[in-house]
């Protein structure tokens, strides 16, 4: 017994097995044969509200047959085709990386078109509770940077399914992920750098390289990958316009930097132009921090990571990451009356509100300094038996 469903959208039929089913067409295939999308209950009466919610939910949808094949079918094709062609390969790598390890265990199996919101948030439930062993042999659980990076994968992913029609609504879509706690920012006090800057002069090799570092904010990659046709000496410039990536097996990738705006031009301190200047005069080769085993290569990132920390350890000061060097530059030009947008330009951040979001611990000192100075500006005005802006 099959007839007419709500509205006329939909079929109903009463199944040989007992169970009502309603059916509706959600596109066609390239033959133009329709694809239906079934519902299913045990009564003709409970059968009607699933109904109705799938022909709201596909209300006007013209899906194509691809939405039959798996999530991990899917993600391979977007990886070639939407990823690969337009990301960084240490972007791909990460992402294949977040792919082979979480998403494909969890997801990468079921069909695209069957993946639910419910789905999804239990994949990140169970992100929020996987450990892992570290490095020093301890069980730790996944950031919450971690999961939070792995939704925006998905996210990205599905929502490429959406665009090309293989599936209706994005399913991670209104579910809850962690919020982003992030760790508060380690950086070098004004004694601190100080005692670094002491350090540092002791490594002969390395002096130059710490000493640029500390003085433009530069990433890693970014400083390893310099070249002495970046410097612009008679303008003072320096251009940031690639970066040195490793690759599994300990190869150096030359590749862009980290975002669009990371290609970017910046002016050098005095200080920092004069020291790269008199290392130009004995320079070997291209690159303007060599490696110091293979001139003919840049500088290892890792390289330069492992001697800070022996700089770090020797001096006997925090141990800090060498990400932490590009806070402390930033920290301490904000300080010193450099504006957000013109840091944000140093520092190669995509806008001036991603700098602020990142120094708040920064502005809020800065913000507690203005309070000062309108403070003792009104009291110049009112009085100091008036204050207005008090009560």
């Amino acid at each position: 017994m099959a007839g007419k469903g709500p509205d006329g959208d939909g079929l109903i039929r009463k199944r040989v097995d007992g169970r009502w089913e309603g059916r509706i067409v959600i596109g066609h295939k390239e033959d133009g044969a329709p694809i239906f999308k079934s519902v299913f209950a045990k009564t003709q009466k409970e059968l009607m509200p699933k109904l109705h919610d799938a022909i709201a939910c596909y209300r006007d949808a013209e899906l194509s047959e691809q939405g039959n094949m798996t999530l991990r079918d899917w993600i391979e094709q977007w990886l070639a085709s939407y990823a690969e062609p337009t990301l960084r390969a240490s972007t791909v790598r990460g992402y294949r990386s977040d792919i082979r390890r979480h998403i494909g265990p969890a997801l990468g199996g079921k069909m695209l078109r069957s993946i639910t919101q419910r789905d999804v948030q239990k994949f990140y439930n169970a992100l929020g509770r996987k450990t892992y062993k570290a490095r020093d042999g301890s069980e730790r659980r996944l950031a919450d940077a971690t999961v939070r990076g792995i939704h925006m994968l998905l996210h990205e992913i599905m929502e490429a399914a959406v665009r090309a029609r293989l599936i209706v609504n994005n399913p991670t879509d209104g579910t809850t992920i962690p919020k982003l706690n992030r760790p508060p920012m380690k950086i070098l006090n004004e004694e601190q750098l100080d005692r670094f800057m002491e350090a540092i002069r002791a490594e002969p090799l390395w002096y130059d390289f710490f000493y640029t570092e500390i003085t433009t904010g530069l990433r890693r990659g970014e400083i390893c990958g310099l070249k002495w046709c970046d410097i612009d000496e008679a303008n003072g410039t320096l251009k940031v316009c690639r970066s040195i990536h490793a690759v599994p097996g300990g190869t150096l990738e030359v590749g862009e930097t980290k975002t669009e705006k990371g290609t970017r031009t910046i002016l050098l301190p005095a200080s920092t132009l004069h020291i790269l200047k008199e290392r130009r005069k004995k320079a070997l080769t291209e690159w303007i921090f060599p490696s110091l085993l293979e001139p003919e290569k840049p500088t290892s990132p890792s390289a330069a990571y492992h001697r800070l920390k022996l700089i770090l350890k020797g001096a006997d000061l925090p141990d800090i990451r060498f990400h932490d060097l590009r806070h402390t530059f930033a920290t301490h030009a904000m300080r010193s009356g450099v504006d957000a947008k013109t840091l944000s330009g140093i520092l190669g951040h995509t806008n001036a509100s991603f700098t602020l979001d990142t120094y708040t611990h920064v502005t809020t000192d800065m913000q507690k300094n203005a309070a000062v100075i309108v403070g003792d500006f009104m009291t110049e005005i009112f009085g100091k038996e008036l204050k207005p802006w008090q009560n």
